[in-house]
């Protein structure tokens, strides 16, 4: 057992390297699920152990004090439901039912915290292959979580959440990489989730809410940016989030405990059609929601938003088949009188016609609307097409819109573009200056957007146009003479090198 802290650059790579194991049996979309939550087993063991061995030092043989002790902490392990056990079974025939088996006994020992999260997944299942094939895989997904640099236990690793949960991450940005257009279904780039936390600037004692949270991604990165009086992070938040598909919901959990924030309520259902976070008769209401919705959903609950019980649809309707304004709408019905919004969408929202625009336009005359973000295109996982950030704040202290087109300022890669640290900073610096900086933002005011249809498409309010350079003829013509000089002395060359040669 190694006693050396890894780094985090080890334990990525060490991560990554166990998904050998499935590469070609299953795609990454799937066998991410069993990846992710095996990484969650190991590392309750680990701390488990540790734990155990804490009290075993200051209470010696007293097993019932210690069990009792145990209890308090933040999980339970029943007896043989540790990774050394799995470890200790890994030759039998029957293994994968083993870790089914471990699986279920731990989550009905921590109900509260993880109820239905291995509910959907099987080590048994004849999706990892027949009988030998599995239990090969499995042997080799044990031996790799036994390496010495995959040892979580605080007493190695420290801060274990910070480095378990950037791990977890981590994976989750190489599956969602590689599962093509459903990784954007369960992963918000990481740069994108920075640029939006710092956007809607969440403060101590906030609830903060993804109305379509995934795999957790965006909301954990947003509590992250709870900072106190002296900049340094603040627990003092809470979280809460709802996840239409099971899978993606199980791993939002895993995410946050691994994060520490065990203490955040997801829910499983659709947000739209089916909302969860309920107070009483109404909805939840919060001081910061942020969001990733699918764009453009086509099967959103059109046939029944008429008849919505929480009125979220007073502004209007969305179409049937253009489901952005229903999640943009459900938000902002839910945030408190001093809240923030923050959602991302495609460009579609900002100019679309018919409701889209009469929603819009009820937007922007209750003066909910602060700012329109453009960002670069291909960010995303699964589609190359642009993206804007919305930001909606109910307390606004000016009638103004700003409007950024941050679209040409990125790094470009070969599958993704990414924003770099310079260019969030810029658009945050932007924003809380509340500047206009040419060919780059513009504060608009009601008049211009009312002159403008209250279309918000963004090159109709920051000019980016670049003028070329004059053209010097005589330059370009003196150019032209002196290449065909020279090609007809080429030509000359050539010629006496052909008669040299008997053509």
């Amino acid at each position: 057992m190694t006693t050396t802290r890894p780094t985090q650059d080890q334990i990525n790579s060490s991560l990554w390297a166990a998904c050998d194991t499935f590469r070609g049996t299953l795609d990454s979309s799937e066998y991410k699920n069993y990846i992710l939550v095996f990484m969650f087993l190991k590392y309750l063991s680990d701390v488990w152990k540790d734990h155990y061995e804490e009290y075993k030092e200051q209470y010696g043989d007293d097993e019932e004090l210690i069990m009792r002790k145990l209890k308090r902490e933040r999980f339970y392990l029943p007896d043989n439901c540790t990774f050394d056990y799995i470890y200790e079974n890994r030759n039998k025939d029957n293994i994968g039912e083993i870790i089914d088996k471990v699986l279920a006994r731990i989550e009905d020992q921590n109900m509260e915290k993880l109820e239905g999260v291995f509910r959907n997944i099987s080590y048994n299942s004849e999706k990892l292959g027949q009988t030998k094939d599995r239990n090969n895989r499995l042997k080799n997904l044990i031996n790799d979580f036994a390496n010495p640099i995959l040892n979580f236990r605080p007493s190695i690793l420290g801060s274990s959440e910070d480095i378990l949960g950037n791990g977890y991450m981590y994976l989750l940005e190489r599956f969602a990489s590689g599962a093509g257009k459903k990784g954007g279904e369960f992963y918000t780039p990481h740069e994108v989730s920075v640029l939006l936390a710092k956007l809607v600037n969440p403060k101590p004692g906030n609830r903060i809410c993804d109305p379509t949270c995934g795999s957790g991604s965006l909301l954990t990165t947003v509590a992250e940016e709870v900072k106190d009086e002296k900049g340094n992070r603040s627990n003092d938040f809470s979280l809460y989030g709802q996840e239409s598909n099971g899978d993606t919901w199980a791993l939002g959990k895993l995410n946050m405990f691994l994060h520490g924030m065990d203490s955040a309520r997801l829910d499983w259902g659709d947000t739209i059609n089916n909302p969860k976070l309920l107070e009483g008769e109404g909805l939840m209401k919060f001081d910061i929601v942020v969001a990733n919705p699918p764009f453009s959903l086509d099967k959103w609950g059109h046939d029944k938003a008429e008849a919505d019980r929480f009125k979220r649809f007073h502004w209007g309707i969305p179409p049937k088949t253009k489901g952005d304004y229903a999640f943009i709408l459900h938000m902002i019905e839910t945030l408190l009188p001093t809240g923030r919004a923050g959602v991302i969408v495609p460009h579609g929202v900002l100019f679309r016609g018919s409701t889209e625009g009469t929603i819009r336009k009820k937007l922007v005359d209750e003066n909910l609307l602060e700012a329109v973000i453009g960002l670069p295109s291909n960010l995303f996982f699964g589609t190359g097409i642009p993206a804007a950030i919305l930001i909606f704040n109910k307390a606004k202290s000016t009638d103004d819109v700003l409007f950024i087109d941050a679209s040409k300022e990125y790094e470009e890669g070969k599958k993704q573009n990414k924003l770099r640290e310079g260019d969030i900073d810029k658009i945050a610096q932007t924003y809380f200056n509340w500047e206009s900086v040419d060919k780059y933002s513009h504060v608009a005011n009601l008049d211009e957007i009312k002159e403008n249809d209250y279309n918000l498409n963004i090159p109709r309010y920051v000019d980016t146009f670049e003028e070329e350079e004059p053209v010097d003829i005589a330059t370009v013509q003196a150019n032209i003479e002196s290449i065909e000089k020279e090609l007809t002395e080429v030509r000359k060359e050539m010629d006496e090198y052909l008669k040299e040669l008997g053509y």
